[in-house]
């Protein structure tokens, strides 16, 4: 089966690592951008060349979609993505019928790619995925033990006829050659399941990559997420602050769609509809593809009223405030839109709720759906949320931009963004992380992707080790019980501790609980025949105070 994917190692990074729609045969997977960015490799992708509607991709809709690979171990259980045979026939090659002509199997010696496999769709995920890795809370936090993983793609159009090694040097500049050369000794990355020998070997057309890393997650709030309604169509939750809908960027197992299959056994469910990862509130999932399709149509229809409050800087008007500021997307990798006449038509109506002498709690009903609508259109009006990492910082400039002043190019605004949230060790604000940042974007390097290459040999026999008694005891790493006297380093068995993995060798101070938290919460989802409302947070009570 095929799933989202996320994180972004060295694939990367994997967002790139999806198929070009554009050709016919890499139709079966696709990547894409949310408002900040995703991953994603589905098999969910529409019969008349364009993708299936977010509700039919059962796990991950739309935002920053990435390609999505499966679970992860040095040697994975199940696999989402199943490439033929390597050497062998394709079980849909079988003999050709009458008139038929029976495809060349290439020349002597040439290397010979198999078929892509036929893959299943509307498989959503299941209990192996889940059990890839597990949680634990420290500090008001929930975290997500570190995780072997495998990113799964197959050759992009541009890579044919290029060499990995140049599109490592070319594409996937977040590790040194070095690295990649240490990974391909360990055995780390397999093409069309073999195990690559050589990064100067030329890519081929329906050529299918596997790389397995190292993963680690972001914290969350370990804010339990809360049952509102379920019936036998849909599940109903009041989602916290900070905890995405569906796997992207670094986050898989802390999304709601993990944490609702891993401790409510709620599994295969669709998402009606995207909050941003820092927004709370009511959420809606469809239990079955029928009801998915029922509600997205009322969705196009505009038969659904959504309801959200937030807190704002300054005072309000008191009167109604409609906003139509049509609203452009500056930039899908960092997830930043502003007011533009070049921008998609959109409409937010807004309504004071209270005052206390510096902030205002206001209502907001989105008449349409375009990414961070509310966020842009309240900074246009000049009150942004309270604590927008994006919308109310002061790299939009002194008016912070009011009335669409922006005294700088996007990508000075992009560049000025990033700077201040690296500041701030702060770039998960913007779903992003070291790895992610193009020479284009910010002229920082992560300091630990600078690895020697003596270190990287090291390493790599290190890894080879772990390979080694894997292969000998294929069951998962972390529960690998070994008599003392064979306790070859311990730190190397354990799936928390990786010795080509540059994440481990970070320390990076947790951010606190309070600031994992943005003051905009979906208050009511209506629709023919329900209605589904959340309770006010505190932050939105009229005698609240900040800190």
């Amino acid at each position: 089966m095929v799933m989202w994917l996320g994180g972004r190692g060295w694939f990367g990074v994997l967002g790139h690592w999806c198929c070009d729609l554009r050709r016919p045969s890499f139709a079966r997977t696709w990547s894409g951008f949310k408002g900040p960015m995703a991953e994603t490799l589905s098999t969910q992708v529409g019969t008349a060349g364009g993708l299936r509607a977010p509700h039919q991709q059962n796990g991950d809709a739309g935002g920053d979609a990435r390609l999505e690979p499966t679970p992860g171990s040095p040697k994975p259980a199940g696999q989402e993505v199943e490439p033929a045979p390597v050497g062998g026939e394709h079980p849909s090659a079988a003999a050709p019928g009458p008139g038929k002509r029976k495809k060349r199997r290439g020349a002597t010696g040439e290397r010979v790619v198999p078929p892509p496999k036929k893959r299943r769709t509307g498989v959503s995920f299941g209990d192996e995925h889940f059990a890839e890795t597990s949680y634990y809370f420290e500090g008001g936090l929930r975290k997500v033990r570190p995780y072997y993983f495998d990113f799964r793609t197959y050759c992009k159009g541009r890579w044919v006829g290029h060499s990995l090694l140049h599109v490592f040097s070319t594409e996937f500049r977040a590790q040194p050659l070095a690295y990649y050369e240490a990974a391909v000794r360990a055995g780390r990355l397999h093409l069309n399941e073999k195990p690559v020998q050589d990064l100067n070997i030329v890519l081929k057309d329906n050529d299918f990559l596997r790389n397995t890393v190292h993963r680690h997650e972001p914290p969350v709030t370990a804010e339990p997420i809360r049952l509102l309604a379920e019936n036998e169509d849909v599940v109903v939750v009041d989602k916290p602050s900070s905890i995405p809908v569906h796997p992207c960027g670094r986050f898989r197992h802390n999304t709601v769609i993990f944490i609702l299959g891993k401790e409510h056994q709620l599994k295969e469910l669709h998402p009606l509809h995207r909050l941003d990862r820092l927004t709370s509130g009511v959420l809606m999932f469809a239990k079955t593809a029928a009801v998915s399709e029922r509600i997205h149509e009322q969705v196009r229809d505009r038969q659904l009223e959504k309801e959200y409050v937030c807190r704002v800087e300054g005072e309000f008007p008191t009167e109604e405030v409609t906003c139509k500021e049509p609203i452009l997307v500056v930039s899908y990798k960092v997830g930043v839109c502003r007011v533009d006449t070049r921008g998609k038509p959109c409409e937010t109506v807004f309504q004071r709720l209270s005052y206390n002498g510096q902030s205002s709690v206001v209502r907001c009903r989105p008449l349409t759906g375009r990414t961070h609508q509310i966020r842009v259109h309240l900074q246009f009006l000049g009150h942004p949320i309270l604590n927008d990492p994006i919308y109310n910082s002061v790299a939009w400039g002194p008016s912070r931009g009011r009335g669409g002043r922006i005294l700088k190019t996007d990508e000075e605004l992009l560049r000025d963004l990033v700077a201040e949230h690296q500041a701030k060790q702060s770039l998960d604000g913007l779903d992003l992380y070291e790895g992610d940042l193009s020479s284009g974007l910010t002229d920082s390097t992560a300091p630990s992707s600078e690895l020697g290459k003596d270190s990287l040999e090291e390493l790599a026999a290190a890894a080879q080790k772990m390979e080694e008694v894997a292969e000998a005891a294929p069951q998962k790493l972390d529960t690998i019980a070994l008599a003392p006297e064979k306790a070859v380093e311990t730190d190397v068995m354990n799936q928390e501790a990786d010795p080509l993995c540059a994440e481990c060798r970070l320390v990076r101070q947790d951010p606190l609980p309070k600031d994992l938290v943005m003051f905009l919460h979906a208050l009511r989802y209506k629709g023919p025949g329900f209605e589904y409302f959340s309770p006010m947070p505190a932050w939105a009570q009229d005698d609240w105070q900040k800190d």
